[in-house]
């Protein structure tokens, strides 16, 4: 062999090696430094304490076992509350045919204004005064998702600026179908 045939051969050894190699070496680092999230399918907040409805000071009864869409809202419902309340109103609306397996609830401090329910379909959701229990549990502004046993499993927090609302309910949205498709209950 001629020593441009032995440096060819070498250089396509080198090659090889480094095809099979390169994504080894690659992976392994990938998973000593912690380069992506492991598992992570929801777009909300996991509740990791047991939190239920009656942990709310609500009945699971009152809601016919259904899959809520459970909005905390504020104090006082001012313009960002307003407009989080319409997007939460249309990711329902996004649902689609999973529609009736999904209740809208509205946990007010105060009766919403007559401007506000217009903007809504009044119709769809279940508003009422938010229970004292639910005021020591809950501390902020919050979509909370509901399964039909009255387990609270996620929380998505709004958004403070208006830009990132249409974000917020598509992660809503997402949750929401991913939760629907795999649930026989509801």
């Amino acid at each position: 062999m001629s020593s441009s045939e032995l440096n060819k051969s070498r250089r396509s050894m080198l090659i090889l090696l480094a095809v099979f190699i390169v994504p080894i070496v690659l992976a392994k680092l990938a998973l000593n430094q912690q380069w992506f999230n492991y598992g992570v399918t929801n777009q909300g907040q996991l509740i990791e304490n047991e939190l239920t409805l009656a942990k709310l000071g609500l009945s699971v009864d009152d809601y016919d076992h259904q899959w809520l869409m459970l909005y905390t809202l504020p104090e006082n419902c001012e313009q960002q509350c307003e407009k989080t309340l319409m997007s939460v109103n249309n990711t329902y609306i996004a649902l689609g045919k999973e529609m009736p397996r999904v209740k809208l609830v509205a946990l007010t401090q105060q009766d919403l204004r007559a401007e506000q329910t217009d903007k809504i379909q009044i119709k769809k959701w279940h508003i009422q005064p938010m229970p004292t229990l639910a005021k020591t549990v809950i501390s902020q502004s919050q979509v909370l998702i509901v399964d039909p046993l009255g387990n609270v499993i996620l929380s998505h927090v709004p958004p403070e600026n208006t830009e990132k609302l249409s974000q917020f309910g598509k992660s809503i949205l997402a949750d929401f179908k991913k939760l629907l498709k795999y649930s026989r209950i509801g």
